[in-house]
Formats: C-alpha cells, structure tokens, sequence
C-alpha cells in the first residue's frame, strides 16, 4: 500500500464501507490521511470497520434507501467532519440469480432501491457541500454486468447500467465546479457479495474474465483512490473497467 499522504485534510464518506471494495477504501483513504465516514447498514460490521481502521473513522448506521435517513447521516458527518470533500458510493446487493420471467418483483425493487434509488440519494445529498467548498470527488460503484447485462441477473444489470447513465448526467452537471463525478465498473471480486449468488452464477462470471481469475479488493481500491484524489481533475463522467479484460467496450 502507497505511503503517500495525498488525502490529508479531506473529509470522505464511503457507502458500504463495512466490508468488501467499501472496507478496502476505507482503510486506504484512512492510511493516506483522510477522515473518513464509514457509512453502512450493519452495527456489528461498523464496529469491527472502525476498530480495524482507527481513530480517524466515523461510523455512521444508515439504510441508504430511505432519503431521509440518508440526510440525517449526511448531517451527522458535517457535524463530525466539518466537510464533504469525496463520496464513494460502493453499497449494493446483488438480487437473486434468476430468469427475467421468474424474476421476483418484491427483489426486482429492493435491488433498484438500494443499487440505484440509494445511490442517487447519497450523491444527491453530498453534492451541496461539495458545491459551497468549491471541490469534490464522486466515484460510484458500478459493474460491468452494467455493461453487458449478465443473464439470470437483469436486476442487478439494470441497476448498474443506470448508476453509469446517472454518473455521465452528474459529471456534465458537475463539471464546471470543480468537482469530478466518475465510476468504476469491475468484473467479480470475490467479497462477501459472492454469498449472495448461486455458485453457478460464480463460475459464469469466472469464465467470462480473460485473465483467468477474479479481481481483488486492493486492484479496485487502487483504482477508485485515484479516482476520488486531486490528480484526477480533468476526467469526469468517466466510466472505468477493472474487469481482467472482460469489458469489450
């Protein structure tokens, strides 16, 4: 992991941020001198989060599908952070691994409420802090399912196609303010999303990487730290593959 300290002074909430990509952002926005809001849906993950990463996490509980919830958060990282300098949007869900006509409608909905609706009330809520301190940096967790559409997952496909198209609106939206809106879209990295698919659907995606293997939390941290760092300044509404070569476009 770099040593360097280019995050020192910036203030960054990351969504999910209690296990997986989420974690792994954390703790290097942390080590490279943020303040960091962990922002997430389990207490018990939260404490074990701000225990591994340190005294320069804040834990906050909250179910970003709820608007108001997601205000109260945002207001509550103010408070202990004094500013929003960087969001990363990394919480999601996968949705049962099934077809389009037997697809469950009650999933179908909790999938586009958390994966997108969330997403777009965390970026909704963030952005005029970002706009009063004249800087940020958005990156939104996508997938390259967002991409190419994986069979047997349309919901999550769906959800991940919309994060890209609603990163593309905010960044041209964005983009004379001094605040760069941008998302990756990686290829499977086995965290403890995998526990939500069927093992079939594991192995589709296995067999779709060219590389051979799956991604790993610290490839896409990499990636995304870059992305909500001072360099990145002349790349918005980008769309960014950690996919082992699967992408094709």
């Amino acid at each position: 992991m770099s040593s360097s300290r280019r995050f020192k002074g910036r203030k960054a909430i990351v969504t999910g941020g209690a296990s997986g990509i989420g974690l792994g952002v954390c703790a290097r926005l942390a080590f490279e001198g943020a303040q960091v809001a962990v922002w997430d849906m389990s207490e018990d993950a939260l404490a074990l989060a701000g225990d591994s990463i340190g005294a320069s996490v804040t834990t906050i509980r909250v179910d970003i599908t709820d608007p108001q919830a997601v205000e109260r958060a945002r207001d509550e990282t103010l408070a202990a952070l004094g500013g929003i300098d960087i969001l990363v949007a990394s919480a999601g869900i996968t949705g049962p691994n099934t077809t389009v006509a037997e697809y469950p409608v009650d999933a179908w909905r909790q999938v586009i409420d958390v994966n997108l609706n969330g997403l777009f009330y965390c970026n909704r809520a963030v952005v005029p802090s970002m706009i009063a301190g004249g800087y940020g940096r958005i990156v939104n967790v996508a997938s390259v399912a967002g991409k190419e559409g994986n069979p047997n997952a349309s919901a999550y496909s769906a959800s991940k196609a919309a994060v890209i198209g609603l990163t593309k609106s905010l960044g041209k939206e964005l983009a004379k303010n001094n605040i760069t809106v941008n998302c990756v879209t990686p290829a499977a990295v086995r965290t403890p999303i995998f526990d939500q698919m069927t093992q079939a659907h594991i192995d589709y995606m296995l067999s779709k990487i060219p590389i051979g293997r799956f991604g790993t939390v610290e490839e896409v941290t990499a990636l995304i730290c870059w992305l909500a760092s001072k360099e990145c300044s002349f790349t918005t509404g980008g769309v960014f593959d950690v996919s082992g070569g699967r992408a094709t476009y």
